[in-house]
């Protein structure tokens, strides 16, 4: 009997222009925590979704147990006992959430003897059990489409541990989750390697590797570089093996110069689909050269104030300027043409159209301007030449460069696409939320080089982050949202961590 539950030997997996995964070979000890570690594309979730049976290895073998095996789809993988929760949620929309977690496994009984059926009664109970015993509360009947990202990120949870899944793959589970879900998660994931489970966790996130992960394995560009014991090794060594050079952990800011007003919020109140208040009464403004961010906790109403910014939503009530301009009632296209920029918070949903090449989805927002359409007709070369640019300048990878399809990005260089792409439109404000979501270590001091390089532009920027160090380090200005209301506004360096933490629970009055 081998000593690895997993072994992974000599594994290469291509897609059109790039080597995905080039002679990888691992091992994964039975009961053990081993984190992944790797710069956005560098073959992680690649790896792991062979695995899971999503995709196949052009090259070597895997051994589940010992024995060799043919890992051909998830239902073959969750046979063999693994289960994974992915980055980019792999969920049905107009189901709900019972639907989506029993997909595949649907509990059939037979009425009177012979007529089949779905217990779906059943199957929400037993959700609903699951959901309370890891605290992961979710309401079973809820289609997909009405709830958050971060309940969504639950379902997937729940998906997994709903399938008693044996080896558990978590490709970046706390992306989008709060500091307190974090904490409970990796708690979860303890008590899961402490009762015998073994636990594969892909992350950026160098500290949670070092407070779960025994043992830490280093991709860059494909490869296999290094392995590691966590407890020995510190997180600048492991920030070091991942991108090849130091990263710094402190953003080098100058002192702010504020200019004129350029943003202006009066008395905002949006509602939801159910017309209740998710934002209620909201005012602020934010200057030129100035980082104004808004902490909270997920759900509180914040992404639907940069929604309603950006038009996305309309306002139930009150009233948005820019630079003296109203633009409550404009369109999505007339308020990025004022200037709007806006990095959503689902890159997927609301930042790219996935099918489309890198090319395209760089001019979503230009493509009917002159330098790229004339007379009616669309400019490729343009497109092209102009993405180019972008690719250079914001290191995106992609393996056929300005033709790759979006889809077959990592989730890192998507949103690389979704940054170039708006802070090249030059607008003086710019919305950025969650803008390092399931990022590396290193694109993350990038993108936050950028907002402070943009903010000593002049321009207004807006950040909605749930990464509370994120918020501490980029901002000038502080608001804390909870339960749909702003219950401060102060400069962050008059501001300690743990009293916006307090502001964020509601516990300040």
């Amino acid at each position: 009997m081998s000593d690895y539950i997993v072994e992974m030997r000599h594994i290469t997996k291509k897609f059109p222009g790039i080597i995905a995964n080039k002679d990888v070979s691992l091992q994964v000890k039975k009961g053990e925590i081993l984190a992944i570690l790797g710069e956005n594309g560098a073959g992680k979730s690649t790896l792991m979704s062979m695995l899971f049976g999503m995709y196949e290895p052009d090259e070597g073998e895997i051994y589940v147990r010992g024995e060799k095996v043919n890992i051909t789809s998830p239902n073959e993988a969750t046979k063999l006992n693994i289960g994974m929760v992915h980055q980019h949620f792999k969920l049905a929309q107009e189901y709900t959430i019972t639907q989506n977690i029993v997909l595949g496994i649907e509990p059939v009984k037979r009425r009177w003897g012979f007529l089949p059926y779905v217990d779906l009664k059943e199957a929400n109970e037993k959700v609903a059990k699951l959901s309370k015993q890891y605290g992961l509360e979710v309401d079973p009947t809820s289609k997909i489409k009405d709830i958050s990202v971060s309940v969504q990120q639950r379902v997937e949870i729940l998906k997994m541990l709903y399938r008693d899944a044996e080896i558990l793959i978590f490709d970046e589970p706390t992306a989008v989750l709060t500091p307190q879900e974090i904490e409970f998660l990796l708690k979860i994931i303890k008590n899961l390697r402490d009762s015998g489970k073994t636990i594969i966790l892909i992350t950026h996130k160098l500290e949670e590797i070092k407070k779960v992960a025994d043992r830490c394995v280093v991709l860059c560009r494909g490869e296999l570089v290094d392995t590691c014991e966590v407890a020995t090794t510190s997180t600048k060594e492991m920030a070091r093996m991942m991108v090849g050079r130091d990263v710094k952990f402190e953003l080098n800011k100058k002192e702010a110069e504020f200019g004129q007003e350029v943003l202006k919020v009066e008395h905002l109140t949006v509602k939801d689909s159910n017309q209740f208040e998710v934002v209620k009464d909201v005012s602020f403004s934010i200057r030129e050269g100035e980082v104004f961010a808004i902490a909270g906790v997920s759900g509180n109403g914040q992404v639907e104030i940069a929604d309603a910014i950006a038009g996305l939503v309309p306002a139930a009530g009150g009233k948005i300027l820019l630079n003296g301009q109203e633009i409550t009632k404009m369109d999505i296209r007339s308020r990025s043409e004022a200037g709007v920029a806006y990095i959503p918070e689902d890159r997927q949903a609301y930042g790219l159209v996935l099918d489309f090449t890198v090319a395209e989805n760089a001019v979503l927002k230009d493509y009917y301007k002159p330098e790229f359409c004339e007379k009616g007709v669309l400019n490729k070369e343009a497109f092209e030449s102009y993405s180019d640019k972008l690719i250079d300048k914001y290191d995106i990878r992609s393996g056929q460069g300005s033709k790759t399809q979006v889809r077959s990005m990592s989730g890192g260089n998507q949103q690389k696409i979704i940054i170039g792409r708006e802070i090249e439109l030059d607008a003086p404000l710019v919305i950025f939320v969650q803008p390092t979501r399931g990022l590396d270590i290193g694109a993350i001091e990038r993108i936050h080089e950028q907002i402070i390089e943009e903010r000593n532009k002049g321009k207004a920027i807006l950040l909605i982050s749930l990464e509370l160090e994120e918020v501490m380090n980029c901002a000038d200005t502080i608001g804390v949202i909870y339960n749909g209301e702003i219950k401060t506004i102060k400069e962050a360096k008059s501001l300690t961590t743990k009293e916006v933490g307090e502001y964020m629970m509601g516990v300040q009055a």
